[in-house]
């Protein structure tokens, strides 16, 4: 009976101390991805970023020590992303693409539930 007793103590005990997720949160923004030419003449636009440009790279984010990924988050064909995550403190990165890099980044954030955190990145590609 003792052992049973006990059993059924830590079982509940087990469960009642599981810690639970709280409400999440979204990080979204928008991805810039430039320059893509070495050179743009006088008057000409810059062009713009194709879709397997953006497909190429992804969000990742880490947790608040920036050791464990958590989440990816993939970049639409506009340039967009945006991730459900549960509220808490994280780091936030891309993924490498050759020798680009975003200024900033990594960074950490604070996502607040039923909230959306903005973060938008832009990516230097390098070409010069």
């Amino acid at each position: 009976m003792f052992k049973r007793t006990i059993f059924i103590s830590l079982f509940i005990l087990l469960f009642a101390c599981q810690v639970t997720s709280g409400p999440d949160g979204v990080l979204q923004g928008h991805v810039s991805i430039g320059p893509i030419t070495p050179v743009i003449r006088e008057g000409e636009a810059e062009p713009t970023p194709n879709p397997e440009m953006y497909a190429a790279r992804q969000v990742v984010i880490f947790d608040r020590k920036g050791r464990k990924e958590i989440a990816r988050a993939s970049i639409n064909a506009t340039g967009d992303y945006e991730v459900r995550l549960p509220a808490g403190i994280y780091v936030v990165d891309i993924n490498h693409s050759g020798i680009d890099f975003a200024k900033g980044l990594p960074t950490q954030i604070e996502i607040r539930p039923y909230e959306v955190t903005r973060l938008d990145i832009d990516i230097d590609t390098g070409i010069r």
